[in-house]
């Protein structure tokens, strides 16, 4: 019987983005004090001192994975999903879990970047792969592989008897494109600047799979006199946009039972802005504020398909093929499976889909000390993700005694529950840094940031 857990498919699109180059974010929140040209992904308006020229690929890299509850051993616990995994057997992970465990991951770079003065005004490429993941985990999933292990199932029917499980609001979604973006700055006074990007999108995949409810039953105890028949109903709808990604069915062409991988394209094509404002309230006292990602992407109709499971499963327990199947099905130990979800294409289902994108609202505030040499400042971000939003509210300090060398530490308040700790290092062209340092399997979130960069003409020349 063939399976797969979709969180599988996590792994393999980092793998197709690396192929390809050929969070919370995809910027570093540590850095939004600090010189240099990783602070304009957070706000358009806030040019950098000098023009740059970011090395291909490395040159503006960023990863992120956050969760609501659980630890990073248990994400990877999650989806290695091996057969002989028993992480939901564990007293201490049942315990940690919320009623819903959120889970996203983001992946960025850009393949080549580059930003000039020309007179006054500051001018920005860049062309980038974007990918964003969000899952979200009932843990009714876990109570129910939880209890099906600590069952004891064999061939006598009586092993089967009293099961009567419900898991609603399983969800998956993957959004993954590329970027071509111009953007566009200028000091219009002395203490107001302005920004913004446009972006053209090429949609490479998008997938969204809802599973509103599985519902497992079998006889109650003491009813096997009565009927022998256990049955599974599954509500869930998966939409696929993409030619990346294909359905493949299983042996008998029943249902999906995997995701593979087709052929590299483009599936959908859209656009999106950025734009951003800073003032100076006084001379020490600077304000900024931004929105970013504002856009959509349409997915072309004759790449997309559209699958559903709503029906009900029989299984007859005194049938030793039916019940052995019943049995792999429910003592499977996989966060999502297909065999269980039997999810089937419609015909004539092709149809165009507009998804938005990722946005994410911005609010920061900086004091400036000792001659600008040092940066206090609090910074506010909304990450309207799916499927819930993420804040943080950071603090950060930051010392800048020179362009080439900045050095900053951050204390963010609200995902890790006060417990996460940034920092964040430039060093003449390097640039790398974190907003929740690693701190051991427990660890909720992670993120790395990696810069490589080529100075260009300095801001005074816009000046003369």
């Amino acid at each position: 019987m063939k399976q797969l857990n979709s969180l599988k498919v996590w792994p393999s699109v980092v793998l197709l983005l690396c192929f390809s180059l050929s969070g919370q974010a995809q910027f570093l929140r540590t850095s939004y004090f600090m010189e240099g040209s990783q602070r304009m992904q957070f706000n358009p308006a806030l040019m950098p001192g000098r023009g740059f020229l970011n090395i291909p690929v490395i040159g503006s890299l960023n990863a992120t994975v956050n969760s609501s509850s659980l630890g990073y051993r248990d994400i990877m616990d999650i989806i290695e999903n091996n057969d002989d995994s028993d992480y939901f057997m564990s007293n201490d992970f049942m315990n940690q879990l919320d009623a819903t465990n959120n889970l996203n991951v983001n992946l960025s770079t850009d393949i080549l970047s580059a930003g000039w003065y020309k007179g006054k005004n500051f001018w920005s490429v860049n062309v980038g792969l974007r990918n964003d993941i969000g899952a979200a985990i009932p843990k009714t999933m876990f109570q129910f592989m939880n209890n099906m292990s600590n069952r004891e199932f064999s061939d006598n029917i009586s092993d089967y008897l009293g099961i009567n499980e419900t898991i609603n609001g399983q969800k998956l979604e993957i959004n993954s494109y590329a970027e071509v973006g111009l953007g566009f700055a200028r000091n219009i006074t002395d203490r107001l600047t302005v920004g913004g990007k446009v972006k053209m999108l090429l949609g490479i995949g998008n997938l969204k799979l809802n599973i509103n409810q599985i519902h497992v039953e079998t006889p109650s105890v003491g009813s096997s006199g009565v009927t022998s028949k256990a049955s599974i109903q599954v509500d869930a709808t998966l939409e696929n946009s993409s030619k990346l990604l294909e359905l493949p069915k299983n042996e008998n062409g029943d249902y999906i039972d995997e995701i593979d991988f087709g052929s590299f394209g483009f599936a959908g094509y859209g656009g999106a802005i950025d734009l951003g404002v800073s003032y100076k309230l006084l001379d020490k006292l600077t304000i900024s504020a931004s929105v970013l990602d504002l856009g959509f992407i349409k997915w072309s109709k004759s790449n997309t398909s559209i699958a559903r499971a709503n029906m009900e499963q029989i299984y007859d327990l005194l049938d030793p093929v039916s019940q052995q199947e019943f049995m792999n099905i429910v003592n499977s130990g996989e966060i999502l499976n297909y065999d269980m979800l039997q999810l089937k294409t419609e015909e004539a289902s092709e149809k165009s889909r507009t998804c938005g994108l990722t946005s994410t609202m911005v609010l920061g505030t900086e004091y400036a000390l000792l001659n600008d040499w040092l940066v206090v400042g609090a910074l506010y971000t909304g990450r309207f993700a799916k499927p819930k939003t993420l804040n943080e509210l950071t603090f950060s300090a930051c010392i800048r005694p020179t362009n080439a060398f900045n050095v900053a530490a951050s204390y963010s308040v609200l995902q890790g529950a006060g417990k996460t700790f940034g920092l964040a290092l430039k060093l003449g062209p390097f640039f790398a840094g974190t907003d929740y340092m690693f701190f051991g399997k427990n660890t909720k979130n992670v993120n790395a940031y990696l810069g490589v960069s080529i100075p260009l003409g300095k801001q005074e020349t816009a000046e003369k």
